[in-house]
């Protein structure tokens, strides 16, 4: 019985801990942007689902990717979100990520990249850091693709 109440406990100060977070990061007009970014690239479930569920442990990363890749830089005039989209897809085939590039090929598609243009920056991507990452990328876009019934 004391074990349950314990596991309750825990519970209940997790909640308070992102009910505490989430007032003070309401605060914090990057982290509202970020947010405001992340949901119209991924809906509730890219933005707040996360954000809300992250532990202790995530938490310092949702914070840091929330306020400074999607709050200031993802929000700076210069480049609009597509050109950003565009960019990030060609970084993340010549790192060869792709369950990230999995990711941001449904961003990208939120900004307005087309299903052709991201075959092409796939393919200008693979001739500047090589034919196995290039591979790599189409076979992660092309899934994201089939699974958003684009494909």
């Amino acid at each position: 019985m004391a074990k349950s109440k314990k596991s309750g406990s825990r519970k209940s100060a997790k909640a308070g801990a992102n009910g505490n977070r989430a007032k003070r990061e309401s605060k914090n007009p990057d982290f509202k942007r970020g947010l405001a970014v992340r949901r119209s690239m991924w809906g509730a479930d890219g933005a707040e689902k996360q954000v809300n569920a992250a532990g202790d442990f995530i938490w310092p990363l949702q914070e840091v990717v929330t306020t400074y890749c999607f709050g200031q830089t993802w929000t700076r005039p210069k480049l609009s979100k597509k050109v950003r989209s565009m960019i990030t897809l060609a970084m993340l085939v010549a790192m060869a990520r792709p369950n990230e590039l999995k990711v941001h090929v449904e961003g990208a598609i939120a900004n307005g990249v087309t299903k052709e243009e991201i075959q092409e920056i796939l393919l200008h991507a693979m001739v500047y850091s090589g034919i196995p990452r290039g591979v790599e990328g189409f076979r992660a876009a092309e899934e994201k693709l089939k699974q958003m019934g684009l494909e």
